[in-house]
């Protein structure tokens, strides 16, 4: 696995996950709220499959 997820991206993905895992704690949303575990777990890693699919980067190119 190669870094395909840059800075920005990863910090965006880190707020809307937290944003939605909290939603649906608090009954805001059902419990699609917690697809936002998934996007913890890709901030994390630095890593997208999806991205790799579709041959996204937006980390840096070296």
């Amino acid at each position: 696995m190669q870094v395909n997820i840059g800075s920005l991206d990863r910090l965006l993905r880190v707020v809307a996950g937290l944003v939605l895992i909290g939603l649906s704690l608090f009954g805001v949303i059902g419990w699609w709220g917690w697809l936002g575990v998934i996007l913890l777990a890709t901030a994390f890693i630095s890593f997208c499959p999806l991205y790799a699919m579709l041959r996204i980067n937006t980390g840096k190119r070296r």
